[in-house]
């Protein structure tokens, strides 16, 4: 269980999401980043097992309210139907947890899944171990899995200066992003945030509706917002499109997946990385160069004038 260890950020990344999910044993899913908003585009990557949005965060709901503002609260979905929701109990943690709402609800086929996901050991005792609890406990049991934690900060961004497992009042000020899951399940689109009560049952929904469906709830959702507002980003669980790809016989489109996975290998291995010791250490050796040539001071004084020219020219001077 945890050793009092925080949550860092993750970004909104179909590599991240893909490989974190490898990491804790799932096996024959992976995320792709949607685009654009159409249920075609949802529908040629089928079977898709749900969405992650991340949008951001503007208030105006609390876990208290009685009814939400799109969709209808079901309050038994989880207690009486075995719906996986999970109360968010900490900070940073809703990227992975939406996540995991998808993948939690999909592997079986009593689900309604046509391709039930194979979720692997890890994820399978914790699920079992928390079968019944009620929403905020099984919250904290999630917090509180070393496992699923220590996956979760594998794709942390590295830096010596910030503790993103800490918030400051300058940080609540300002810009802050969720991460909630949409996916079908027993029959009905369900919308999974950890910020709710309950999970919001948006109707009537199977695998075949849900790329219409979802688009409908999701364009009625950022109708919310400010017009202009384009910081929105939606990530579709599907899977393997390496599976697909070797079933149809499309070497084009296996090639270009085997491609895909090389460059997110890359990726997140830069993303492990602190590069702040290797630039400091490349600094050092060009100060001490200028110094041993007598440029030092001229060096300077061109980075200075160089640095006011780009700042005048950002104010239209």
């Amino acid at each position: 269980m945890a050793d009092g260890a925080g949550w860092s950020t993750i970004e909104s990344d179909e590599g991240v999401f893909t490989s974190l999910i490898e990491n804790l044993g799932v096996k024959g899913v992976q995320f792709e980043e949607l685009i654009s908003l159409d249920a075609d585009t949802i529908r040629s990557l089928s079977p898709v097992y749900g969405v992650i949005f991340l949008f951001k965060w503007i208030g105006g709901q609390s876990r208290d309210c009685s009814t939400p503002v799109d969709g209808t609260y079901d309050q038994h979905a989880a207690t009486e139907n075995g719906l996986f929701f999970a109360a968010q109990t900490i900070q940073n943690a809703c990227g992975t947890q939406a996540i995991l709402s998808v993948i939690l609800n999909h592997d079986t086929p009593a689900s309604g899944t046509p391709v039930p996901i194979e979720i692997g050991n890890e994820l399978s005792s914790f699920k079992s171990f928390t079968q019944g609890f009620p929403s905020d406990l099984l919250g904290e049991a999630l917090s509180n899995s070393e496992a699923i934690r220590t996956a979760h900060n594998a794709f942390a961004r590295a830096s010596p200066f910030v503790d993103e497992t800490q918030r400051t009042s300058q940080d609540e000020d300002g810009d802050v992003y969720h991460f909630i899951a949409y996916t079908p399940v027993n029959g009905k689109l369900y919308e999974l945030d950890g910020l709710q009560p309950f999970p919001i049952s948006h109707g009537a929904c199977d695998s075949d509706s849900f790329p219409e469906k979802v688009i409908e709830v999701l364009q009625r959702r950022i109708a919310r917002y400010p017009a202009g507002e384009v910081r929105f980003n939606l990530m579709a669980a599907v899977r393997d499109l390496r599976h697909r790809a070797q079933e149809i016989g499309d070497v084009e489109l296996l090639e270009r997946e085997k491609s895909k996975r090389k460059a997110w290998a890359w990726e997140n291995s830069l993303r492990r990385c602190n590069f702040v010791g290797f630039i400091g250490e490349t600094l050092k050796g060009v100060v001490d160069q200028k110094v041993q040539q007598g440029q030092y001071d001229e060096w300077i004084e061109t980075a200075k004038k160089e640095t006011r020219r780009r700042a005048e020219a950002r104010k239209g001077f």
